[in-house]
């Protein structure tokens, strides 16, 4: 039973970590100039469309041009999604951005329209600042009264970093270089030293207004007081000049986080549990406005993000229209839509049209055209992927491996290299070798080879009588 819970522990305390097709990019991979590298950040060739991508990218980045879009179009395997993650990672934290596939709004429960506005507004950032009063200093001394019931005793000094609100008042001694000060605590601010766990020698801030304990790090002067610290002990040093100060502190939330906690009765919480529904107008009219007043006053400031659309043929009519309207908003982000279909229907209509998209939205369009790699791109391509999956493969294992990529698709010889280790571990290797390669490569085969074994065998598959020409209706009768 021992060895049962042993076993158990272990396996709750392996870390778990997913890679994705996507998880080694880490940026564009432009250099000062903004001129593109052949390798850089994770992203491999493309060099027109990753410059093309920098210029968005410097757009983006003053943040007063909104309402503009671009089109990354090419072939299947091109990098389409690739750039856009390039995009959003150079962007950073700071800049909102929001992915979401086309045929996502058609599997929702809410209406098309409802579905773009909540993505569209969590592509808009609201910077807002305000002033507060803040108590920054090095604690020398927390002194706890407690009840004598509790404690037996009528106070205590220096009291352990884990005091609670049991105690009913206190003393807490701060200084900076210039200047100490005795403050009066009360049972709220010793429960909230308590949680920081907070003794003398720390740096901490008080908030005043909210009474937030932040612990900063230890006194630089307080270092030697311990032989052992943790391994991420912060020494900070000791803060000099008066100690309230105030500072200016700026929150960052989308306009769409704004939506929903002054839709629902749960507030914030409906963030977390996803379920937003249907956000009134007058809600969005009411916010809109309070932010214009805040953008007067100085208070806020609009960041306006990144919206990515995949497969953007999937949307049909009604959303193109109403993205051609979204678009026209002051307010609205830089819309970054990706599709891989050449000339095709609109959905929802019996036209046909360049990328499925209508023309008076294609107008609107900046394109971005991307191209099929070549050999020795998909070699640099594989070579990253494998370091990123961690496996270690022969130089041969990855020249046949390239030669697969070309002949057939590059997402298909990337998906070979994590069946290929397995192969390898099969037969207790420790590095793939080109024979690993050859196994997988007839385990699994590609679309050319599965389509000749379609064509090979119809005979044997059901409703092999219907022609190829036969149109739905005339199938089904038949």
């Amino acid at each position: 039973m021992a060895e049962l819970k042993r076993l158990s522990e272990s396996r709750d305390l392996t870390r778990i970590e997913r890679i994705g097709a996507h998880s080694h990019i880490r940026g564009l991979g432009l250099d000062s100039s903004m001129e593109a590298r052949d390798a850089s950040e994770g992203m491999v060739g493309q060099l027109p469309a990753r410059r093309a991508a920098g210029l968005i990218l410097q757009l983006i980045r003053q943040g007063k041009i909104a309402g503009r879009a671009v089109l990354i179009a090419g072939q299947p395997g091109t990098g389409k999604t690739a750039l856009a993650m390039g995009i959003a990672k150079s962007l950073g934290a700071e800049t909102p951005f929001a992915s979401v596939a086309a045929s996502e709004l058609f599997s929702l429960d809410l209406s098309k329209t409802e579905a773009l506005t909540q993505a569209f507004r969590r592509a808009i950032g609201v910077r807002i600042k305000e002033e507060a009063e803040i108590i920054e200093g090095e604690v020398v001394e927390i002194s706890i009264d407690r009840p004598l019931a509790s404690s037996g005793a009528g106070s205590s000094s220096a009291a352990p970093s884990g005091a609670t609100a049991a105690g009913k008042s206190g003393r807490l001694t701060l200084k900076t270089t210039d200047m100490e000060t005795v403050y009066e605590l009360g049972g709220k601010m010793i429960e909230a030293l308590g949680k920081e766990k907070v003794q003398s020698g720390d740096v901490i801030a008080l908030d005043k207004a909210s009474g937030k304990v932040t612990k900063l790090g230890r006194s630089i002067g307080r270092s030697r007081d311990y032989d052992a610290v943790g391994p991420h002990t912060k020494f900070v040093k000791c803060p000099d000049g008066e100690l309230q100060k105030r500072k200016e502190v700026v929150h960052c939330v989308t306009l769409h986080e704004i939506d929903v906690i002054n839709s629902r009765t749960q507030g914030f919480l409906a963030l977390f549990t996803g379920d937003t529904g249907e956000i009134r107008a007058e809600v969005r009219e009411q916010i809109d406005t309070k932010v214009a007043e805040w953008r007067e006053e100085g208070k806020a400031e609009i960041v306006p993000g990144v919206l990515f659309i995949d497969e953007v043929h999937m949307l049909d009519i009604e959303c193109f229209s109403f993205l051609n309207r979204a678009l026209e908003n002051d307010m609205a982000p830089i819309l970054v839509i990706a599709t891989n279909r050449g000339i095709t229907s609109i959905r929802g209509t019996n036209y046909r049209s360049p990328h499925g998209i209508p023309p008076d939205f294609l107008d609107r369009l900046l394109i971005i055209m991307t191209q099929p790699y070549k050999e020795d791109e998909i070699r640099k391509i594989l070579d990253i992927r494998c370091d990123e999956e961690d496996v270690e493969m022969s130089a041969d294992a990855k020249v046949l491996l390239t030669k697969i990529g070309i002949e057939t698709s590059l997402r298909y010889a990337i998906h070979l290299i994590n069946a290929a280790a397995l192969a390898c571990q099969k037969r207790k290797g420790k590095v793939v070798e080109m024979e690993d390669i050859s196994r997988v490569y007839q385990l699994f085969l590609d679309v050319k080879r599965s389509t000749q074994y379609l064509m090979e065998y119809q005979s044997q598959y059901m409703f092999n009588e219907v022609s190829g020409e036969a149109d739905g209706e005339d199938a089904m009768q038949s």
